[in-house]
């Protein structure tokens, strides 16, 4: 992969004139992600091209416009999943969020390496409480811009848009330059969560945030699913793609996995068919019992999609006993239901 020339930056329209004393500026980097990714979820955003560095001066503490082409590129970077992946970079909208996120990083004691490179608040409002706002650069920005970053109309919910760099726990393997030791992908594979096709972002964001509730190792993405960083995902996951292990890769390497850990036991959530021919186990909690010592890769399909057939192969089938009348659950509410049961119990 040829990652563009960060060696021209975008001028700021105040500063076209100015002399060299104003060139200290907040620079977005490219590619400080691990890979780029190959998810795209708008074409549309097309007016910025990624070969440019976009700068906002030092001097500059607040933004007005829209048509700044800083905002030009916030804006990218909420809209498309290949900008955002480019850069390097991702909007986490809403103090919540943004106060996880921050407070564990400190917890990990990356005081100085926060993620966050520029934190956006509204006109009138303080820094949010537990961000430490000398760590931070602080922009204020219009009730206009702060609608446009957000795409929320309503300034109620929102007084704060953090810009943050995507986390070294994010790793996509189908950039085919990156492999070697799967041993260093996931610090403990004893339980990882495998999603494929998983397309709804509120959906992905919940599993997220569930599998980091009930301690799981991390997140394994096949192909289909959408970006874990996309804002309806760190929206739901309330920021947990920042704080947890996500591997995006395709099957050869969930198979790598297995071979380095031989002992890794794969099942699949899958409702009860009575057409199918493999045969199913009921989810209980003598079945979680017997696998508390067992690494585990547990994979979950889309509510339309369901499973590939090479899941339904690689896989023992458990599903969630039900009444009768009913046959499936959402994809959400079926995964925090396993995710609970075969949590890790040390």
């Amino acid at each position: 992969m040829h990652y563009p020339s960060a060696s021209t930056a975008y001028p700021h329209p105040l500063l076209n004139k100015t002399s060299n004393c104003c060139k200290a500026r907040l620079s977005i980097p490219h590619a400080v992600v691990r890979s780029l990714s190959s998810y795209d979820e708008s074409k549309n955003c097309s007016s910025l091209p990624v070969s440019r560095t976009i700068d906002l001066p030092s001097r500059v503490k607040s933004l007005t416009s829209t048509s700044n082409p800083f905002v030009k590129h916030c804006l990218k970077l909420r809209q498309s999943s290949s900008y955002r992946h480019t850069h390097g970079s991702a909007l986490i909208i809403g103090s919540t969020p943004i106060r996880e996120i921050y407070k564990f990083h400190m917890l990990k004691q990356e005081r100085q390496n926060t993620l966050v490179d520029c934190l956006f608040l509204l006109d009138g409002t303080d820094v949010p409480e537990g961000l430490d706002d000398g760590l931070v650069r602080i922009v204020h920005v219009s009730s206009t811009v702060m609608r446009r970053l957000s795409g929320v109309q309503s300034m109620e919910s929102v007084e704060a848009i953090a810009l943050m760099r995507i986390p070294s726990s994010f790793l996509n393997l189908n950039n085919s330059k990156l492999g070697g030791d799967c041993k260093g992908w996931f610090s403990c594979p004893h339980r990882i969560l495998v999603l494929e096709g998983i397309q709804d972002p509120g959906n992905l964001g919940t599993l997220i945030r569930s599998a980091m509730a009930f301690k799981w190792d991390g997140i394994f993405l096949l192909p289909g699913c959408c970006d874990p960083f996309n804002e309806k995902v760190l929206r739901a996951s309330r920021g947990a793609s920042f704080q947890f292990p996500i591997i995006s890769g395709n099957w050869v390497h969930l198979d790598a996995i297995g071979n380095k850990y031989h002992q890794i036991k794969i099942l699949a959530g899958h409702p009860y068919s009575s057409n199918c021919s493999k045969r199913f186990s009921l989810l209980s909690q003598g079945l979680a019992d017997s696998l508390e010592e067992t690494p585990l890769f547990l994979i979950l399909g889309s509510e339309g999609g369901g499973l590939s057939e090479k899941s339904m192969q690689a896989c023992e089938l458990v599903t969630i006993p039900m009444a009768e009348l009913s046959n499936s659950l959402n994809a959400a509410v079926a995964g925090g239901i396993f995710l609970f049961m075969l949590r890790p119990r040390s």
